[in-house]
């Protein structure tokens, strides 16, 4: 992967080859963890967060806030990626808008 997290993180979409980048939430928030985005409500962009570091714990502490939110019952084993819409892709260029 070759976008760094916080571009990777704040991801809103992709034009052709370049990821688009939502810079408004990417400076207010870029600096906080994946755990601290899931206590925030930002589901996304903590999940995302979580699959840039490839960390299974992290993963896990995300669905628990998650889960616990929703009401769901979502596993690292069994993850949300198609709920969330967030796959690692190989991008090499941002668009920060």
């Amino acid at each position: 992967m070759f976008l760094s997290r916080e571009d990777f993180t704040f991801t809103i979409g992709y034009d052709g080859p370049r990821a688009v980048v939502d810079g408004q939430a990417k400076r207010r928030c870029g600096s906080l963890s994946a755990g601290k985005l899931a206590e925030r409500g930002l589901f996304r962009a903590a999940w995302s967060s979580a699959v840039y570091s490839e960390n299974m714990a992290e993963k896990q502490l995300v669905l628990d806030i998650y889960n616990k939110a929703a009401g769901t019952s979502y596993k690292a084993e069994n993850p949300p990626d198609r709920l969330f819409g967030v796959f690692p892709v190989d991008v090499r260029r941002a668009i920060v808008l």
